[in-house]
Formats: structure tokens, C-alpha cells, sequence
């Protein structure tokens, strides 16, 4: 059945968006988060420091559901309409593009969920305030530190590989060369977001603090 001009116009264009939020502003906010929580690799007091001065941004609410909250919840809830109608094929095919196309929507998944999760318990039932005590004693539960480094890899990858999508969507890489360089650099962002998050992981459950010398 042919697919009416105007549905295809508007899947077009959600697609589009869909493509465009995840890079910004969540993935500028995946950016300034890790950039912020990295903190706790200086020390406990720098990081209840940079964590306080946050907290207290003027319109903070108004600017959380404008730029985080409502695109988050956009390109999730798309995303698992675009998981649900979407059919993968990389178990007859086992090319490099399918299995991209599969770990991009389970990533996603992993991601939606896990960020649920984590706005909820370390934003709302905090009254936003968090301080570096608070995380040092989730992360000292083992399911839970184990959960956090599956997720934190879940979403590098998805970012990594969702700007590449980005880039060819929005006729950024056109070519066959240009595409590999975005290949290439969105491998790199996913390994460098999957070690700073890791590395983040193991300051709040080890107490590894490997830059306190900037303090000095």
C-alpha cells in the first residue's frame, strides 16, 4: 500500500529531528555531564563544589525541561517507535550495517530506560542536590556499579554510532570517504565517552582520585 505524501513528509521530518536531537542538545549535554561528574577524578570537595554551583542556576527547572527533559523524552519515545516498526534483517544478512542497525536500537533501549532511572533517583528523589558521598554509595554496590558501566557503554556506543547517522542523514558525509571519516570519528567519540565514563565509575566506588595534583 502506498504510503500517503503527507505521512512520508512528516516521517521525514521526525526522522530528521530525531537524527539532530540526539546530537544536540543531548549529546552537548552528554558532553557537559561527563565533563561535570570528572570532577570527582580532582576530589570530593571539587566535585560537591562544581555539583553545587549547578544546582544553583537560576530558572534551573525551566532549563532542564526545555533542553534536557522534553528532547530526551522525544528522541527515546521515537526511538522505540522507529525499534517497534522497524524490522532487522541482520540474522539473514550478517553485514556490518545490520548489526550497526540492531546494537543502535537495543542500545537505545538500554539508554532510554537507564536514563529514566537516573534522572529519578539522583535528580527528583534528591531534590537535586548531589553530593559526592551520595554516588560514592551507589556505586559501592556491586549490581549496581555493574549496571551503571553496561549502560555507560550502551549509550557511548549509541552516541558514537548515532553521529555517524547524524552526518549522513543531514548530507554531511556524502562521499564513500567521508562516510569512513565519520565512521572513524564517531568510534572515537563512543571509546572516549566509554572510558571517561568508566574511569568516572571506578573514582566514586575506589575513591581513585588521579588528578588531585591540580589542586596543588
Amino acid at each position: 500500500m502506498p504510503v500517503p505524501a503527507a505521512e512520508s513528509r512528516a516521517s521525514y521530518i521526525l526522522d530528521k529531528l530525531h537524527s539532530l536531537s540526539g546530537i544536540v542538545p543531548i549529546g552537548a549535554y552528554l558532553v557537559e555531564h561527563f565533563f561535570e561528574n570528572s570532577y570527582a577524578l580532582v576530589s570530593p570537595a571539587k566535585y560537591n563544589y562544581v555539583a553545587g554551583k549547578l544546582e544553583t542556576i537560576p530558572w534551573r527547572v525551566a532549563a532542564e525541561f526545555i533542553f534536557i527533559w522534553a528532547p530526551i523524552a522525544f528522541h527515546g519515545f521515537y526511538g522505540l517507535w522507529i525499534w517497534w516498526k522497524g524490522k532487522s534483517n541482520a540474522a539473514g544478512h550478517p553485514w556490518m550495517a545490520n548489526w550497526l542497525y540492531v546494537l543502535q536500537r537495543w542500545t537505545g533501549i538500554i539508554a532510554f530506560f537507564f536514563i529514566g532511572y537516573h534522572v529519578w533517583t539522583v535528580r527528583f528523589e534528591t531534590h537535586g542536590v548531589t553530593s559526592y558521598a551520595a554516588m560514592a554509595k551507589i556505586f559501592a554496590d556491586p549490581v549496581f556499579a555493574t549496571i551503571y558501566v553496561i549502560s555507560i557503554l550502551a549509550i557511548s556506543f549509541h552516541l558514537g554510532n548515532g553521529l555517524w547517522n547524524f552526518c549522513c542523514k543531514w548530507g554531511i558525509a556524502v562521499t564513500a570517504r567521508s562516510q569512513r571519516t565519520a565512521a572513524w570519528a564517531g568510534a572515537a567519540v563512543a571509546i572516549i565517552f566509554a572510558i571517561v565514563g568508566v574511569a568516572i565509575i571506578a573514582g566514586f566506588r575506589f575513591h581513585w582520585t588521579p588528578f588531585d595534583n591540580y589542586l596543588q
